[in-house]
């Protein structure tokens, strides 16, 4: 996967530390360089990048500012040389924070961030588009519809995917990377242990989902807030 990128630092010696980190990093394809965000503005509204290296104290509009009005897909990297503003650019949801000077190390562990981000996001669109996925059970590549499932269970290493068919498949895989992939809110965490197709809840008894006759998933603390605010967004009262 290839990321398009853009830097805007007002400081030249900076901003030429980033380009020439991006021209050498394989999965970056530069766009542009730019030293204000007033610059970069028409450029981005008309071509948007998926990934912005982003100054954070610049005259005119500062990188805060200029975040704030960035198109929803374009996520930031904040550079700056002053700590205190990392509470602020984690607010705007950046996904990394760099420290001037900026290490080639330091820059390429913020934007392998970047790429995973934007390859789970990938996959999630893909997913929720073909409304299947395929996982690794017994050998062979078996393939779940969406629709199909019911709940998920974490044991341990494995997660066990229960159908509406009555069958069981067993998968080597981390319940936290399946929640990564699964589309939202439509697929909820519910418990440490739990991954419920919300669509297939038939009722809600106490802190507890109804997925059939005997079949109860529990709604752990950690979990009640979004689970319950689901429920009450499809609620009529």
């Amino acid at each position: 996967m290839i990321l398009t990128c853009a830097i805007i630092d007002d400081e030249p010696l900076a901003a030429g530390l980033l380009e020439s980190y991006a021209k050498k990093t394989p999965y970056l394809n530069l766009t542009g360089t730019y030293n204000s965000a007033v610059t970069a503005m028409r450029d981005l509204r008309e071509h948007p990048v998926q990934l912005l290296l982003l100054d954070i104290q610049m005259p005119e509009l500062s990188g805060i500012e200029f975040a704030k009005i960035l198109p929803h897909d374009t996520k930031v990297i904040f550079t700056t040389a002053f700590p205190q503003y990392a509470v602020e650019g984690f607010k705007v949801n950046a996904l990394d924070y760099l420290l001037k000077p900026v290490s080639y190390q330091d820059f390429l562990q913020a934007t392998d961030k970047a790429l995973d981000w934007f390859s789970v996001v990938q996959k999630q669109q893909t997913y929720e588009r073909d409304r299947y996925l395929f996982v690794k059970s017994d050998y062979k590549l078996q393939r779940i519809a969406l629709d199909s499932i019911l709940f998920i269970e974490g044991l341990k290493d494995y997660v066990r995917f229960y159908l509406t068919s009555g069958e069981r498949v067993m998968s080597l895989m981390s319940m936290k990377r399946l929640e990564d992939y699964l589309p939202r809110p439509e697929f909820m965490r519910t418990h440490r242990s739990y991954i419920v197709h919300m669509p297939k809840v038939s009722s809600v008894d106490r802190l507890r989902l109804v997925m059939g006759p005997e079949l109860y998933i529990p709604i752990s603390d950690n979990y009640k807030d979004d689970v319950m605010n689901y429920i009450e967004q499809h609620t009529l009262t």
